[in-house]
């Protein structure tokens, strides 16, 4: 596999944390950032290949940053990461690429992960 660059962005540091273990697991090049305007700085410093995006964050929420990052003419493939009910409503809302429901196991993320990310 490519080297693939994903930008984890959730305000839980332990899912953080556990969601980057399992990319690296599984080879992908990682980064964190705790909410939206974080995420906004990361991506300036370091451009993912495809962003996993918390919805509910303080600071920046994932519209708020989705909005901003799309007005800035980034086109970086979402995954949206959720424990609503409405996971696929709100990634529709953003026009993300795909979206894994909290909880979810390394197998439902790594299917979101393949199918959104751009081949390279």
């Amino acid at each position: 596999m490519p080297d693939v660059r994903v930008l984890v962005v959730d305000d839980e540091a332990d899912i953080r944390a556990t969601v980057s273990a399992m990319l690296e697991i599984e080879g992908y090049d990682v980064d964190e950032a705790a909410n939206g305007a974080d995420a906004l700085h990361a991506i300036e410093l370091r451009a993912p290949d495809l962003i996993l995006l918390d919805m509910r964050m303080p600071v920046l929420d994932g519209w708020g940053f989705a909005s901003e990052l799309r007005r800035r003419g980034n086109r970086t493939p979402i995954v949206v990461m959720t424990a609503a009910r409405d996971a696929a409503r709100w990634a529709g809302e953003i026009a993300a690429a795909a979206f894994v429901a909290k909880p979810f196991g390394i197998d439902d993320l790594i299917t979101a992960v393949e199918r959104a990310r751009p081949a390279l």
